[in-house]
């Protein structure tokens, strides 16, 4: 009887070391996937940057890589469009 609850107290002890183990790797997992969700929006936000300084320094014509241009045309051509749109707002709101 004595081997019996040695063993079952074996067991017990070795199961709750192996969930506590598993406890742990899933923290750990957790906390690298916070890391690295936090470095790709630092990624994402200095991309940002980097569009809108390239974009700034096209408007006061300083970029000749014609693939910036084009994007950059493409960019200010929404902007109008843009405007144009919030105007038309203006107006429907005016007429309201």
């Amino acid at each position: 009887m004595a081997d019996f609850f040695g063993e079952l107290g074996k067991k017990i002890s070795d199961t709750a070391m192996e969930l506590s183990k598993r406890a742990e790797d899933t923290l750990e997992v957790q906390k690298i996937k916070g890391d690295i969700r936090s470095m790709k929006r630092a990624n994402e936000r200095d991309f940002k940057d980097i569009g809108r300084m390239v974009y700034e320094k096209f408007q006061k014509g300083e970029v000749d890589d014609t693939e910036y241009i084009s994007l950059c045309e493409q960019i200010e051509k929404r902007e109008e469009e843009i405007e144009s749109q919030e105007e038309q707002i203006v107006k429907i709101k005016e007429a309201v």
